[in-house]
């Protein structure tokens, strides 16, 4: 049995490294919930109730290497995600590429638009691209697609589930288009 633990690793951004300041693509989904919980838990995006998940992609190679959550949507843009937990462990220097959700508060950890030149600009927009190529491909599980109805405290086991599962359909016939990356 594999444990998502020990497939999707925080460490596997250094995998095809060449020396990037950018080694991670990160962006936040938001997955329905069937029940009415605390006004906190309301997605703006769905205008439900929903549960956010932070989801970060090697750029050279497109695999997992983050996942953190789940958040509640109504508390917690996707800034405040990142700057709680992922931009502790990065070391100085490294930053993440991201949309202009992730701009406000670590302005030096974060590669996000406007970005100079048409190169630079269709360059970042194929990683984000590749990026909702991933939220999709998770979202294709029932489990995730629907509201989800089940005891919400199970929530965080299904999506490391599915994410452990989608980095094994990239390793195993279903990869993900390539993208040129260099910052």
């Amino acid at each position: 049995m594999i444990s998502f633990y020990s497939k999707i690793l925080l460490g596997n951004r250094f995998i095809g490294d060449t020396g990037n300041i950018c080694k991670i693509s990160l962006d936040a989904a938001d997955f329905l919930l069937a029940m009415n919980w605390f006004k906190s838990f309301w997605s703006y995006k769905f205008k439900k109730m929903g549960l956010r998940y932070e989801i970060g992609l090697n750029i050279k190679t497109g695999d997992i290497c983050w996942w953190n959550g789940p958040f509640p949507p109504g508390d917690m843009n996707d800034d405040m995600c990142f700057r709680d937990c992922l931009a502790m462990w990065l070391p100085p220097g490294e930053c993440v590429e991201t949309d202009k959700g992730y701009r406000a508060s670590f302005p030096e950890r974060v590669q996000c638009p406007p970005f100079e030149g048409p190169d630079r600009r269709e360059m970042t927009q194929r990683v984000r691209n590749r990026h909702e190529t991933v939220n999709r491909r998770m979202k294709r599980w029932n489990i995730l697609k629907a509201a989800y109805r089940h005891n919400l405290y199970d929530h965080q086991a299904v999506f490391g589930a599915v994410a452990c599962m989608t980095q094994l359909a990239f390793e195993n016939g279903e990869p993900l288009f390539q993208v040129e990356y260099n910052d």
